[in-house]
């Protein structure tokens, strides 16, 4: 059982990033804001996908590697990666070279192209699972914090069967809790009570990273 950490800046913050600058700064200003962009969130699933077996940081570490590799996640481009493709991004060191999710990315490429063309778009499919809007909660304790929930369950499967991978409940549900579907910071976090009117920095959009 973990209650939130008071930092060395006076904040008290969350007990998952510890002190590791990146982390934090990921903490305060990323997770939890709500995403309502199509491609950013189509992103942040993939990296979630990504992440099953391993921690978030280790992810997060290598994003920048990860947006060069895969186009900065522009669905339409990785629908139309072929098998050599695919190898060079298995000797792709920057990256989790893993065939199974590499191959999953370019079906949820194919699989968001077609809900982006056939409706009712990717933001919208998602968010109208919590009716628009973040689901606050008030989670005093890591021990309170769910791996799943009913809610990812159902994401999962409508996920699924629209041909996406690595989409089971708990990485549906660590993606809601960073897109802000739900606010999961503790209650005494200071993130808890605005990180669903804070706005997400320009310079770490997705679409701000150099190439």
């Amino acid at each position: 059982m973990k209650k939130p950490v008071k930092h060395a800046d006076g904040l008290v913050r969350c007990t998952w990033p510890g002190e590791d600058p990146l982390y934090v700064a990921y903490h305060d200003t990323e997770w939890g804001v709500p995403e309502y962009d199509d491609r950013a969130l189509f992103e942040k699933l993939i990296l979630d996908g990504f992440q099953a077996g391993l921690s978030w940081i280790t992810i997060l570490r290598k994003r920048d590697n990860f947006r060069k590799a895969f186009d900065n996640f522009e669905p339409a481009k990785i629908a139309r990666y072929d098998a050599k493709k695919i190898e060079a991004l298995m000797n792709d060191a920057g990256i989790v070279r893993n065939r199974a999710k590499i191959e999953g990315t370019v079906a949820g490429a194919k699989a968001y192209l077609k809900i982006m063309k056939d409706g009712p778009g990717f933001s919208k499919l998602l968010w109208d699972h919590v009716g628009g809007k973040p689901k606050v909660n008030a989670f005093k304790t890591t021990r309170n914090v769910p791996a799943a929930t009913p809610l990812s369950i159902a994401i999962s499967k409508d996920l699924s069967a629209r041909g996406f991978k690595f989409v089971g409940p708990t990485i549906v549900y660590a993606f809601m809790q960073a897109t802000g579907m739900v606010n999961d910071h503790l209650v005494d976090c200071h993130c808890h009570a605005t990180c669903g009117k804070a706005k997400r920095p320009r310079s770490l959009k997705p679409s701000a990273v150099k190439k």
